[in-house]
């Protein structure tokens, strides 16, 4: 028979066959051997140590106990029936119940014999009971079998469990895995790395993570597994980069022209700050490199990246190239729209913009303009992507909001011109360091990092509930000094399970503090038509309502210079991205903004670190940097369907310096040998090789 090896299907392991197969697919996604390893222990039990009863307490995660089973009695009816055991050591008696497979149980326990239990301790009335604790008849004779320091504890789900495949059932596949694929475990990272980072062997690590003999050797595969994640992601993603400007000519941008010059030194409304500045340096220098460029722009929500890109944009349309700018929705882009052309004027370039709206006679002006090199500049929503539209030369390419646009989209851009465009992707949601690097890691990476001159930081406080008649007086005083004030909720309708103040009552309320005709209202919410949204936000934006009353809508993009106060009511039922977000659709002027975060009285402690967390500071990317260690990265930027981040162990708030050495060994390898030849980095090569079907990642940025 052939051997089992770790790419053999599932169902060919001894003791799986076709039934549990399926379910351990569904459920788990294990197709083969080599993915039933990759399903390591969430915990370990330490199985050598025993408490005695009266050192138990409710807090204990789980314990074991040897003692003496001394009755076992039926109580209740019906529904509350279960079964009662006392048990016994010499410092004290506890309850054990069951609620489940009464009669086997009665059959099999023994009373008056000796036991190892072992559960989670909790009190009832005073009584210290374990609840279907775990039991083994105590035997002095018999040497225990498996690991008895450190038991894996593997996740299960219900349907799983009616195979036997609850944790020890999990348990007894993996034993059986690794006796059978063990001897054709291969080595995956070259040696001379694994001796210069201290690592066990991929054999070694895979059988230490399942069943450790102690702590130092779980510690040792913990450190190898998580290693070997990362550096094959930076792997995939350096050599990416590294495809990409060898592979891909980019157009030389190789003057700074007239266009570019007039509006630095004529049109530009105040003095550019040191970061906007120095990142127009970088993309001037990567479009006259020959290579093309693709580089990700990120800075705080009102950090200036809309007037780097127009200058990037002018610099394409100097050397004779077209320019376009695609954002995710039609308010933002109509919005960039009239931002750019505000800017620029009249007469310096040719500007229009293309959403689903534009109407059909004014679509076929733009596509002919666009096909004769008539017009420069081209702003618009997922519309760009359409094959009618046909650019002369498109030289350069802006994407706005980029984790709200898939690969693909991204990739018809791309090959909108023979020569790829270049690319520059910007976002307003700043991203942390470490990630930038694992979800970004083949882009160049600009951070704009200071406030224009004049903008004011924004204020933020937190009010309890018990506080609403202040912040109610706080909005009267900044209506009556002529400005507006958004009202945001996190939903439309009244939901059964969460009492929050939604929005319909709270607009009751507010009519009656804020009455007709001294104070106007507008409403904008999810549901309502996009002719009708559109209408109310344009009632808000000519200051013909003072208040705006939202769920999350206006998170993107609408800019209300006049806006200067921002409540969002139950504040803690947001993430911190998204309070992040809202925060920075104030603070548009030159006014004293502030954002006050209402929330109820009772939080719970993550709910309280994330109001606390907006309260001290307005860093995004500190706040970013919070928001992945209580979130983890899976949320953050929607990386999940990114597919680049396939971490089983590994972990981006908590292993950033793993990350980073994991990073720099990368870049070390590529320096010494770009194309991976030498005899030493084989297996890199073949990893990168079987890796590369699929979409293409290293063409899109």
């Amino acid at each position: 028979m052939a051997e089992l090896s770790l790419i053999t299907p599932i169902e060919y392991l001894k003791g799986v066959g076709p039934q549990k197969a399926d379910v351990l697919k569904k459920e788990l996604q294990v197709f083969t051997i080599g993915d039933l390893l990759t399903q390591y222990p969430f915990r370990y039990i330490d199985r050598t140590e025993f408490h005695k009863i009266r050192k138990l307490h409710p807090d204990m995660m789980a314990a074991q106990v040897l003692g003496r089973l001394v009755s076992l009695q039926l109580v209740g009816e019906k529904r509350t029936k279960r079964l009662v055991g006392s048990f016994k050591d010499e410092t004290g008696s506890m309850e054990l119940v069951w609620f489940q497979s009464i009669p086997w149980l009665q059959k099999s326990l023994k009373v008056g014999s000796a036991y190892i239990i072992y559960g989670k301790p909790s009190e009832f009335n005073g009584q210290l009971s374990i609840t279907h604790p775990e039991m083994d008849l105590y035997n002095p004779q018999v040497k225990q079998a498996g690991n008895m320091s450190l038991q894996p504890v593997y996740s299960s789900t219900e349907k799983l469990k009616k195979f036997n495949l609850d944790t020890k059932g999990i348990q007894r596949l993996q034993q059986t895995a690794l006796e059978t694929v063990f001897r054709s475990i291969g080595e995956t990272i070259p040696q001379e790395i694994m001796a210069k980072h201290q690592l066990v062997s991929h054999q070694q690590a895979l059988a230490s993570i399942h069943f450790p003999s102690n702590q130092k050797e779980l510690n040792q595969a913990i450190k190898r597994i998580k290693f070997e994640e990362l550096f094959f992601i930076q792997l995939k993603l350096l050599n990416n980069k590294q495809l990409n400007t060898q592979k891909f000519r980019g157009q030389r941008f190789n003057k700074v022209g007239e266009k570019f010059n007039t509006f630095f030194n004529e049109r530009l409304p105040f003095p550019l700050t040191g970061a906007q500045k120095r990142v127009v340096k970088e993309i001037r220098i990567d479009t006259n490199t020959g290579a093309q460029m693709n580089r990700l722009v990120q800075g705080d929500v009102g950090s200036g990246k809309t007037v780097v890109a127009l200058m990037s944009m002018l610099l394409a349309v100097d050397n004779g190239f077209q320019a376009c700018m695609m954002a995710p929705t039609e308010i933002l882009a109509t919005q960039h729209y009239h931002g750019l052309k505000q800017l620029v004027g009249d007469d310096l370039v040719s500007i229009k913009l293309l959403t689903g709206s534009t109407s059909t006679k004014e679509r076929r002006l733009i596509h002919q303009a666009l096909e004769e090199g008539t017009l420069d500049i081209l702003i618009g929503t997922h519309a760009l992507i359409e094959d009618k539209v046909q650019f002369k030369n498109l030289g350069f390419v802006v994407i706005d909001e980029q984790h709200r646009f898939g690969v693909e989209q991204r990739a018809k851009l791309w090959r909108k011109n023979v020569i790829p465009p270049h690319m520059l992707v910007m976002t307003a949601t700043p991203i942390p360091r470490t990630l930038a690097m694992t979800m970004y890691g083949d882009l160049d990476i600009s951070v704009i990092d200071e406030l224009p001159a004049g903008r004011k930081p924004i204020k933020t406080v937190h009010f309890f509930e018990s506080s609403r008649l202040r912040m109610f007086g706080f909005m009267r005083e900044e209506i009556a000094k002529g400005r507006q004030v958004y009202l945001v909720y996190p939903l439309i309708k009244e939901s059964e399970k969460l009492d929050l103040i939604y929005l319909e009552a709270g607009l009751e309320n507010l009519q009656r503090e804020f009455p007709l005709p001294q104070y106007k209202i507008s409403i904008v919410h999810g549901k309502m038509p996009v002719k009708d949204k559109d209408f109310e936000m344009q009632r808000f934006v000519k200051h013909e309502t003072q208040i705006m009353v939202a769920t999350t809508v206006i998170e993107v993009g609408v800019n209300v210079p006049n806006a200067s106060v921002m409540v969002i009511e139950n504040s803690e039922r947001f993430g911190l991205s998204q309070l992040h977000q809202l925060r920075g659709r104030v603070g548009r002027g030159a006014e004293q903004s502030f954002c006050i975060l209402m929330s109820g009285n009772k939080l719970s402690k993550e709910g309280r670190l994330r109001l606390d967390t907006m309260v001290r500071t307005n860093d995004g990317f500190e706040i970013a940097e919070v928001d992945l260690e209580l979130r983890g990265p899976g949320d953050i930027s929607g990386t999940q369907q990114s597919g680049v981040l396939d971490l089983k162990m590994a972990n981006l708030a908590t292993d950033q310096a793993l990350l980073t050495e994991c990073r720099s060994t990368v870049i070390a390898i590529f320096k010494e040998d770009p194309t991976l030849q030498s005899e030493k980095n084989y297996l890199l090569r073949s990893f990168l090789a079987q890796k590369s079907d699929g979409i293409a990642w290293d063409k899109i940025s």
